[in-house]
């Protein structure tokens, strides 16, 4: 059992600072972990990643399987090595890529039969395979396999997908318990949908089994952000509060902020990097779309008051011309502000949790924030593929 401590509390919010043992070194929390699901954080290397302050990074099962597939990742005995990266990594089971894929996938009691999105070829992922490749990359955190169900779900799929993942997870938890040598934490994930009743009958059942820490799956699935709130608000007190709390691929600044109020520690999501590439950049008061003609000479920087190695050397004016000219630098350097403005964001409520003033920072972020248009989205230099498969 990893070692986690709370440290200080909020005295008006349920926000926590914790600090969290893992193989790989200490990780304080709050803490955002940037996606590089397939071995590598797009368009950054490791060291630009540690100087701007990320110190656990989430890899995914999925796609490590498939391409470059275990054979490989076992030459340099694990995914560190074979990426270069020095700190904790965090492994997705590949639970919400084969959920995905759809039409391509068969659930059943065994596992999840599913066809890669790659070359058609045909596999079976099993919780105890999930657990298997996991244990192979070296993954200082585990997740359990799950059945994630879109939004909106009938009840009846809702109970039937929660049954079915807690008897996945105790199959799960058996393989990593089976595993001689050092390991890495295995997380339960906790599914139910929207429903409080659905979500505390997985919490319970789910905290029969002890795992090291738990996670709240099926979130960020195209509900709205006030019902995914009062779905975490429900939940996240139910789950043992001496163990870190995980909300997968979530979220806006806006949801951070929101949901690490009610109690959350660690968070994921393509978002950073994704938007990034598409010319969006995340600052206090909110998104910049560079792509903007109002930017042509433009002289300032994205953000001034930001530290990040692209907002002390350019111009909204270059970076604008760099995504016109579709230039790769385009998407290094916007990764880099939008990942530091992620790491600055989760350090700033950690200090203000320490600080017990929590409830005043909230305030204050909420203040700064310009409300978007309604429905706007990223123009792009770079289009992404709708598919979820597709990594961050």
């Amino acid at each position: 059992m990893p070692d986690f401590k709370v440290v200080a509390r909020s005295s008006e919010t349920q926000a926590r600072a914790a600090e969290l043992s893992t193989l790989h070194g200490p990780v304080a929390t709050p803490v955002f972990m940037p996606v590089g699901t397939q071995g590598t954080v797009k368009a950054l290397i490791p060291e630009e990643l540690e100087a701007l302050g990320a110190r656990i990074i989430l890899g995914n099962t999925y796609h490590l399987y498939l391409r470059p597939g275990m054979e490989v990742i076992r030459r340099f005995d694990g995914l560190h090595g074979f990426m270069g990266w020095r700190g904790p990594i965090l492994t997705d089971s590949g639970g919400f890529q084969v959920f995905s894929l759809a039409a391509l996938r068969r659930v059943t009691e065994e596992g999840v039969a599913f066809q890669s999105h790659i070359d058609g070829s045909r596999h079976l992922l099993t919780p105890e395979l999930a657990t298997e490749v996991q244990l192979t990359l070296g993954s200082d955190i585990l997740m359990c396999l799950d059945q994630c169900v879109a939004f909106p779900a009938a009840p009846e799929d809702l109970r039937r997908a929660l049954d079915l993942t807690t008897r996945w997870a105790a199959r799960c938890r058996q393989t990593w318990e089976a595993h001689d040598g050092p390991k890495g934490a295995l997380f339960g994930i906790v599914q139910g949908g929207m429903d409080p009743a659905l979500r505390a009958a997985s919490v319970g059942q789910l905290r029969a089994l002890d795992f090291p820490g738990y996670a709240l799956g099926g979130l960020s699935v195209g509900e709205p952000p006030p019902v995914m709130y009062a779905t975490a608000a429900a939940t996240l007190p139910l789950l043992p509060d001496d163990r870190p709390r995980y909300i997968m691929g979530v979220g806006t600044p806006d949801d951070l902020v929101a949901l690490v109020a009610r109690g959350a520690d660690m968070f994921d999501c393509v978002m950073p990097t994704r938007n990034a590439r598409n010319g969006q950049f995340f600052t206090p008061a909110g998104t910049l779309n560079i792509r903007n003609a109002r930017f042509r000479q433009d002289t300032s920087p994205v953000d001034p008051a930001c530290d990040c190695y692209t907002c002390r050397r350019f111009s909204r004016a270059y970076l604008r011309h760099l995504f016109i000219a579709r230039e790769l630098l385009a998407y290094r350097l916007a990764s880099i502000h939008n990942l530091r403005y992620y790491v600055r964001l989760l350090a700033a409520m950690r200090r203000a949790i320490l600080d017990d003033r929590f409830a005043e920072f909230q305030r204050a972020f909420q203040a700064r924030r310009q409300p978007l248009p309604a429905a706007q989205a990223p123009v792009g230099a770079m289009p992404e593929p709708a598919d979820p498969t597709a990594s961050g």
